[in-house]
Parts: structure tokens; sequence; C-alpha cells
């Protein structure tokens, strides 16, 4: 009784394996010549063969691997098509438009991927994105102005309700590409220009990640490295020197800070926007210096904002040496450590 079980239930097996092995016979082997999967192997030895050739060789065997991976994909793609729901556009469509647009704009600084490893690993360039729809929309117009299959086809003009549906579909299609495209330009700009980032640009939805920034860090950086600077300048010098100091503080204030913002901001573009500023005025025995960072680039706000950092300047009696003869009045400078955010036009010039 046991044999019999196990005879049994190796042939069970058995029939398994040959109904899986039938399965991928007739997925994987091509029925004709003339098929969709003769495309997809000829594109795989294509990509094979581009592997171990270089130059232009490489390139012209990777080119027709792309054309043979994309004909293939459309073919099977068409031959049974599942719709997106509410439209008349086949999700086959997409995915040849998605194979047409990397094909067409490619990897970052290469033109197209020339093997497999190149296709899984180089950033895909916006183009690639912001045109995906717009192609997939045409690769699902095409087919409509045309009749017949195989070699006997013929061109023909869709009906009315047909011609209709296909410029909706490309219509809209081509509005998405438009929002893709305000989606990469709006975080370009924030890239290259981050103290935008303060305005309300984060309540829009095309704001990459929703990163918000309360304070423009460039502001308060420019303020954080012209601070050490002013203080080597007045800290410890004679009071009547820093007294002369202050009286050029708007020109050498801008000097230092131009410096400032030339060497901590020159991978941003918006560099060009900063300036700094002192403000001075008197308080008890020293003085109250204000220095601000103020921004005139584009904001929401008409008259701009500016970042502002106070320090206070007294007069000490001590001793720069330590000798005796030495002692006079000397300049102390103290400053904040937390920086002020202002929306409004920096006060005026005292």
């Amino acid at each position: 009784m046991s044999r019999n079980m196990s005879l049994l239930d190796d042939l069970l097996a058995f029939a398994i394996i040959k109904d899986v092995w039938e399965n991928l016979k007739k997925l994987l082997l091509p029925p004709k010549a003339f098929s969709w999967q003769t495309l997809i192997y000829l594109s795989l030895f294509s990509w094979l063969m581009s592997s171990f050739t270089t130059g232009f060789v490489k390139n012209l065997i990777a080119l027709c691997g792309w054309l043979f991976l994309i004909a293939g994909t459309a073919w099977y793609t068409t031959d049974k098509p599942v719709m997106i729901p509410g439209t008349n556009m086949p999700i086959g469509a997409l995915i040849t438009g998605a194979l047409v647009s990397v094909f067409a704009f490619g990897h970052g600084e290469q033109t197209t991927a020339t093997t497999a490893k190149d296709f899984v690993t180089l950033p895909l360039r916006e183009t690639t994105f912001v045109l995906w729809p717009t192609i997939s929309a045409l690769i699902t117009a095409i087919p409509e102005f045309f009749e017949g299959s195989g070699t006997d086809v013929k061109q023909k003009i869709p009906k009315v309700e047909v011609r209709q549906k296909v410029l909706v579909l490309v219509a809209c299609s081509m509005v998405l590409s438009c929002w893709l495209q305000l989606y990469f330009l709006v975080n370009n700009w924030l890239e290259k220009y981050p103290s935008l980032q303060t305005d309300s640009f984060q309540k829009t939805y095309v704001l990459r990640g929703g990163i918000k920034e309360s304070i423009p860090r460039n502001g308060v950086e420019i303020l954080e490295k012209l601070q050490p600077l002013i203080e080597e300048e007045i800290s410890q010098q004679p009071w009547s020197e820093v007294e002369q100091w202050l009286l050029d503080a708007k020109q050498r204030v801008a000097s230092l800070g131009r410096n400032v913002i030339e060497v901590n901001l020159r991978k941003y573009e918006e560099k060009a926007f900063w300036r700094t500023e002192p403000r001075i005025s008197n308080v008890k025995a020293g003085y109250k210096l204000d220095l601000l960072s103020i921004w005139s680039g584009p904001s929401a706000n008409p008259v701009g904002y500016y970042v502002r950092k106070s320090c206070t300047i007294d007069p000490i009696a001590k001793s720069k040496t330590g000798r005796v003869e030495d002692k006079g009045t000397l300049a102390e400078i103290e400053c904040a450590r937390i920086n002020q955010f202002k929306r409004e036009a920096p006060p005026p010039q005292q």
C-alpha cells in the first residue's frame, strides 16, 4: 500500500514539473521566427555583445539592442492590452513609453545605457521623466492611424470619436508633463537659491521632501563666519582705534562680508543677493553693533528680510601686555549666540 502511494506521489510531482516546463516553453520559446520573443532575445544578445566591445562598435550594438527591446516590448504589450482604468491608454504604452524616453534622453551625461549595469545604476535625466507621459500617449495614438497587421498595413484617418479620445489623451498627458517639469524646475531653483525656502514654497506639493526653513541658513552662516573676523579687529584694541573703526564700520563690514559670502556661499547662485551692513547705536559707556545679513533677492515679502546678530562693545581698563606702563582703555566685544530673523526692511543707518 505504501509503495503504491509513493508511486502516486512521484507521478503527481512529475505531472506538475511537466506542466510547468510546458508553460515555460510556451512563454520563452518563440512560436515562429517573426515574434516578440525573438526581438527580446536579440536585444539581450546585443547587450551581451556590446559588453565585449568598445567605441563606435559598442554604441552601434547597444543602439540595436535598444531598438529590439522597444519593438519587442511594444509587440508583447499590444497583443492583449490591459487599459488603465478610466482611460483609453494601455499599460503597455506606459512601459514602451518609458523605454523610448530612456533611450532618447538617456542617463546623466551619457546619451544611452550601453550595458545592463548602466541601465540600473546611472541616474536618469529629468527630461526622461518629463516627456514620459507625452511619449506614452503618442505611442497609444499611433495604432489608431493604421489598419491591418503584419506586412499588410495601411494608413487611415480615425473616426471623429476616436480622434477626440486621442486629442484628450495627448492633451492630458502634456499637462501631466508640464506639472512634472514644474516640479523639477521649482526644486532646481531651491537648490540654487535655498533661502527661498523661508517663503511660502512649503505650501506647494511640488516641493521635494516637504523641506521647510524658518530662518535662511545662508544668512545665518554669513553672520557666524563674520562674527570672529569682527571680534579679531575689535577685541583688546585701544578704545580710540575702535571708535575710529566704528566710524568706518559700513565699509569694513561690507568688505569682510563680501569675502565671507564669496568663500562660504560660492556653490550657491544666490550669493549675489546677500550683503552685510552694520547698525551702530550708543549704549551706556559703549556701543551696540548690529551685524545684518540682508537678502535682496526675490521674496514673497515686498520689503525683503534680514538676519541680525547683536554685539556690544565696551571699554575696559586692562593691560595689553601685562606691564604697568601699557595700561590703558581697551575694547571688549561680546556677541549674542542667537540670530534674529526679521521679515521687514532693514533699519535705517544712524
